[in-house]
Parts: C-alpha cells; sequence; structure tokens
C-alpha cells in the first residue's frame, strides 16, 4: 500500500492501528446540510507478506462513540431504524485484495454494519516512517447507505456517505 512513488516496500508482519492517532471520519446530506462526523477506530492491522506487499487490512470502528456534534442526532443514529448500535455496537472492514493506482492504491474489501455486509473500497496512498518505525495512510471511499440495509427518504439523508481515512500503524516487531 506505498504509493507508486515510493519503490521501499513495507516491513513483513503485522502493522498495528494506533487508535490514538487514527481518525476515521464521514460527511452526509441531511436535510440540504453536509453533516459530518467521526467514528472512533478500536483496532486495526495490516498483515505484509515477505516480499513487502499487502496481503490483508482489518479495522474495528465502535460505533457507540459516533460523534456528529449533535448529541440528539447521534442518539437518533443509535437507534434500530438507523445503525441499532445496541445489537450491532461495531462496524469493521476487511480486505485482502490490494492494488496499486496512479495515485497510490485502492484496497477492495468488505464493509460489516448492522448485522449485513456489503462491497467497500478504499482509495489512498501511504508513506513509511523508517525512523518512527511507523506507516502513515489516508484513505476514502463513498458508500451507499442503501447496500447496508439503512433506510430513510432522501430528502431527509442523502444516499452517499463519504468516508476519510487518517491513520498511523506501528511497524512490526
Amino acid at each position: 500500500m506505498t504509493q507508486t512513488t515510493t519503490a521501499t516496500p513495507l516491513r513483513a508482519g503485522a502493522w498495528t492501528v494506533r487508535s490514538d492517532r487514527t481518525t476515521v471520519g464521514f460527511a452526509v446530506r441531511d436535510l440540504g446540510l453536509t453533516v459530518r462526523g467521526r467514528i472512533p477506530c478500536t483496532a486495526g492491522a495490516l498483515t505484509v507478506e515477505d516480499a513487502g506487499r499487502p496481503v490483508m487490512l482489518t479495522a474495528e470502528l465502535a460505533l457507540d462513540g459516533i460523534d456528529t456534534g449533535i448529541r440528539r442526532r447521534d442518539a437518533d443514529l443509535r437507534k434500530p431504524r438507523f445503525l441499532d448500535i445496541d445489537n450491532h455496537p461495531t462496524m469493521t472492514f476487511r480486505c485482502t485484495d490490494f492494488r496499486e493506482t496512479a495515485d497510490g492504491w485502492a484496497a477492495d474489501g468488505t464493509l460489516g454494519v448492522r448485522g449485513t455486509s456489503c462491497p467497500l473500497t478504499l482509495s489512498g496512498s501511504g508513506e513509511p516512517d523508517s525512523t518512527a518505525g511507523m506507516l502513515h495512510l489516508t484513505a476514502t471511499a463513498t458508500l451507499d447507505r442503501r447496500a447496508t440495509g439503512l433506510r430513510a427518504p432522501r430528502l431527509l439523508i442523502g444516499h452517499q456517505v463519504r468516508i476519510s481515512i487518517d491513520t498511523w500503524l506501528d511497524a512490526p516487531r
């Protein structure tokens, strides 16, 4: 998952997500305005093969920490009609299909939410920081919320949810 301009392969092993340095944000249209929020990433790893190429990416997000800046909206998102957080407290992403692109990389995976799953492609770039023993990745994706079973009138909530990720991973020991 390195940039195409970087020939440096990654160190083999499991790179671990630094939850304290990871931001997972989202944006969606709501009543004509763009609503932005965050969801905490509680765990994640990037497995790299001996040749230095990624072979698996996993991430887990804690939906009970969702924050849009408005408590009432956050409480509404907890309800069964939306994220059903009491019954499905986590969102997951798993990927085993990576490819280089002109701008960096793409990861085709599966998003799990509300007891359902749907395909999701992350696109981004990454740069190893050999002095700190870390990897910095940024990625974006667009999710059609209807693929996850989230139903609401389009006038209220737009179909497309834009996702942005900024994460640091610790190198394998």
